[in-house]
């Protein structure tokens, strides 16, 4: 069935059905119900219908699951919600947990999520490949990665087009960093504040969100700069970005000349001058940042900054990790929105829809460089399995239009989700791109201070009550990310405006009593 087909399925069985609620448990239930009751029959949101029906749950007690995790799995504590969800199964643009209550997922695993929960095309396909050859290593040949690497190349512009395959994205990162300093013969590298490109010790030096941080000596050569953010930021108005929707800060620009991005490359040069040395290996970015809230930069930014870091010898590093595999609807990589091409591209998360998967893209020279002065090999970088699930997604992103869905559905959504903005005081900004999207939380919108975190978890909470699940970032834990498997439509995208209307609601109640 074809996208289109699955839309107007959706949409007659939302005027036709039943709602279906989320069930609760008696403690959070009653007093959920009863100030929503109070609110009017508005803020009662009708989830969309799901033709798919889970297995049954019947394994571990949610209380054994509980002190499992205390105590055997580390970090103790990672569960997002005040009494953690047990998943139990997904489908496309739903999960359900062990007592099969029905969840909207608008966060896909931490962006991770491309195509649909087991998708049954990726489904088939690793079914197929798990009988067929699991594990070879790259010192063999099998047909599965050459398929892939062929098809992955053709998606990226020249002379991106040697790959090196590994696990993850911070894996990526390392690799690319390396990369880095071995093609430039130079050290320094340079990231914004604020960004997030992995958690490994080495690449850690270049993750810049405090929280994630570590009172243990970082990689050297590593070294931050200002985020170009235009609703954060000393910069910043109501033409800056590339988003459906702008920051309501005031703009005096001219049409073909941005203030506030000349402002913030002059910050960069002043880094350039004083932070790194004379030479430099290069500058890692993402093409909007994830972890520290949807944050984007203003146009034309990145294509004078990858021209001065070029001029300092080093070269630049789009990290795609969440960006990419259309996910940001109007092109395939999010280094494409910005008119650039990087001299190495990494990738993972949406590239095997949730199965573990990285790879690096680089040039050939790039590629030669590392190859003269270290042997790069990765034991599972290029597995059949995930080389197989990779050619899949690929073949569903394109025969299911899903960066078309992507750029459709996600403007649809800022465009909704930006009346809510204009609607309440505590709702600072809504920005993104295609079905990558931030809602930053605020005091009020003339102060920008963010909302205090014990407020904005009340509110995520209440979300998931109502059967929807949003991720929660920034430097402040002040803003909702909002990335939802590609598939999604506009009838769910109105329930989660509503559910979000109604959370919102319910925080100006408890506010007033």
């Amino acid at each position: 069935m074809t996208l289109a087909c699955r839309h107007l399925r959706r949409a007659l069985r939302l005027e036709t059905s039943s709602p279906r609620i989320p069930k609760m448990r008696p403690s959070l239930s009653r007093a959920f119900w009863t100030s929503v009751t109070k609110l009017g029959v508005h803020t009662k949101p009708r989830m969309p219908p799901c033709d798919f029906i889970p297995e049954k749950y019947q394994s571990l007690a949610y209380q054994r699951v509980l002190e499992i995790n205390n105590q055997h799995l580390y970090p103790p504590r990672t569960a997002y919600f005040a009494e953690p969800l047990l998943l139990h199964q997904g489908h496309m643009e739903w999960l359900f947990d062990h007592e099969g209550n029905r969840y909207l997922d608008f966060f896909s695993g931490i962006v991770t999520v491309g195509v649909g929960h087991c998708h049954p095309k990726v489904n088939a396909v690793a079914q197929k490949q798990l009988g067929r050859l699991w594990h070879t290593s790259p010192i063999f040949f099998n047909l599965p990665i050459h398929e892939y690497a062929e098809k992955l190349s053709a998606l990226l512009p020249e002379p991106l087009k040697v790959i090196f395959f590994t696990n993850s994205g911070s894996e990526a990162n390392d690799l690319a960093m390396l990369m880095a300093r071995a093609h430039s013969t130079n050290i320094d590298i340079i990231s914004f504040r604020g960004a997030y490109h992995g958690g490994s010790p080495y690449i850690l030096g270049l993750t810049n969100v405090g929280y994630f941080k570590m009172e243990l000596p970082g990689a050297a050569g590593c070294e931050s700069t200002m985020c170009p953010d235009v609703f954060r930021g000393p910069w910043g108005g109501s033409h800056c970005r590339d988003s459906p929707v702008q920051t309501i800060r005031k703009c005096s620009c001219a049409p073909d000349c941005c203030q506030a991005k000349d402002q913030y490359i002059e910050q960069f040069k002043d880094t350039l001058s004083t932070a790194v040395a004379k030479s430099i290996a290069g500058f890692f970015v993402e093409p909007i940042q994830g972890v520290s809230g949807i944050v984007q930069y203003p146009k034309g930014f990145l294509k004078e900054a990858f021209k001065l870091v070029r001029e300092r010898g080093g070269v630049c590093i789009s990290d795609e990790v969440q960006t990419g595999f259309g996910r940001l609807g109007s092109h395939y990589w999010g280094f494409q929105t910005h008119d650039i091409v990087p001299d190495i591209v990494t990738l993972a998360k949406g590239i095997g829809n949730g199965f573990p998967m990285g790879a690096v893209v680089t040039t050939p020279e790039i590629a030669k460089s590392l190859a003269k002065r270290r042997f790069c090999f990765s034991t599972f970088g290029g597995n059949p399995l995930a080389c197989a699930i990779g050619s899949a997604v690929l073949e569903v992103i394109k025969e299911e239009n899903l960066q078309e869905n992507s750029q459709e559905v996600g403007t649809y959504m800022l465009l909704e989700l930006a009346k809510l903005r204009d609607e309440f005081e505590i709702v600072g900004d809504v920005r993104g791109k295609g079905l990558m999207i931030g809602i930053e939380m605020v005091k009020d919108k003339m102060s920008r201070q963010p909302l205090p975190p014990e407020e904005v978890s009340q509110i995520h909470e209440d979300c998931k009550h109502m059967g929807l699940l949003v991720g929660k970032s920034g430097i402040f834990s002040q803003t909702f990310r909002i990335a939802p498997p590609m598939c999604i439509t506009k009838p769910e995208v109105d329930f989660a405006v509503e559910v979000f209307r109604s959370a919102l609601i319910q925080h100006m109640e408890r506010k007033a009593k």
